[in-house]
């Protein structure tokens, strides 16, 4: 019985991803209004900047193939202004047999949707195509996999609303995507007042029958209730803190190798904030795979989860 759990789980997993190779990379001037893990890169040309994010890229890349993940690595727009083209989690989603592609907040963001791929990845029309981003034509955004957390095991997606996630456009989602949705409010301390998290996936996790979460941000009694109700009913939680979530620990995606070993990804800031006994839970489930990729962390507020976009 154990072992059948144990390799429905595994099978959930995938061990193929898309990642972006950054070709402007610097702190978005236009997240910097709610992404209050991101610092200005002001005092470092462009220029500098950009070529330290893809030695950082590279070697993350590097990492992920040594532990027999299979990386597709797309090289990011060298005319378009698209400062976080390295995080294309939050434009694009696979699930399934079908790709979900978001409506993004920051207007330089919108520009990082890249049709030509997704005309390729579905040239023999393996997938159903469900475009939603009309909406943010209408201000409303749902910025895919950063906005929403799924738990593809037992088909519940956890959402934190905020600016850039909309409850209204994560229920449609849902439904689409024939997910359970569960929505909250999620916070952080930032100058002693009480700021809602950008992304959902900055303060939770879930993979491998596990869920990594801060429940100190969801300041609601009856939504923290509700959250760590359902998780426990169908995962081992463990907890973090704000701290922690300040340096990335609930920014970590759970994959598996190619020859099925479970790999937690997470970045080198994010590890050194773990106690011994969280090392030691997850490392009861799988392997660490550990990127430092800290000047990307610092100025973009996002780390090595934002990075990824699943393919299955």
């Amino acid at each position: 019985m154990l072992n059948t759990t144990i390799n429905k789980i595994v099978m959930i997993l995938t061990s193929k991803i898309l990642m972006v190779k950054p070709n402007n990379f610097r702190s978005n001037e236009e997240t910097l209004v709610n992404n209050f893990f991101q610092e200005n890169s002001l005092e470092i040309p462009n220029n500098v900047l950009n070529k330290i994010a893809i030695k950082e890229f590279n070697r993350f890349v590097r990492k992920l193939e040594e532990h027999k993940i299979e990386v597709e690595v797309i090289e990011g727009s060298r005319t378009l202004n698209n400062p976080d083209e390295i995080f294309p989690n939050n434009w694009i989603v696979f699930d399934q047999n079908k790709i979900g592609i978001f409506p993004m907040f920051a207007k330089n963001r919108r520009t990082e949707v890249n049709y030509d791929l997704i005309n390729k990845i579905n040239s023999n029309n393996d997938y159903k195509i469900y475009d939603y981003t009309k909406y943010a034509d209408s201000e409303i955004f749902l910025e895919g996999t950063g906005s929403f957390v799924l738990d593809r095991t037992n088909r519940i997606a956890y959402c934190s609303i905020s600016q850039r996630s909309s409850k209204e456009l994560f229920l449609k989602f849902c439904k689409d995507f024939n997910y359970k949705p569960v929505s909250f409010k999620a916070y952080q301390t930032y100058k002693n007042e009480r700021k809602l998290i950008y992304h959902t996936n900055v303060m939770m996790t879930i993979g491998a029958g596990a869920s990594i979460i801060c429940l100190d941000s969801i300041d609601s009694f009856e939504e923290k209730n509700l959250v760590k109700q359902k998780l426990t009913e169908t995962n081992i939680v463990i907890e973090i803190s704000e701290n922690q979530v300040k340096d990335f620990a609930g920014n970590i995606i759970i994959l598996k190798s190619e020859d099925n070993v479970i790999k937690f990804i997470i970045s080198e800031t994010a590890y050194n904030s773990l106690s011994t006994t969280q090392i030691n839970q997850i490392n009861s489930i799988g392997d660490f795979v550990i990127g430092s990729i800290p000047n990307i962390e610092k100025y973009s507020g996002g780390s090595v989860r934002c990075m990824i976009a699943e393919i299955f």
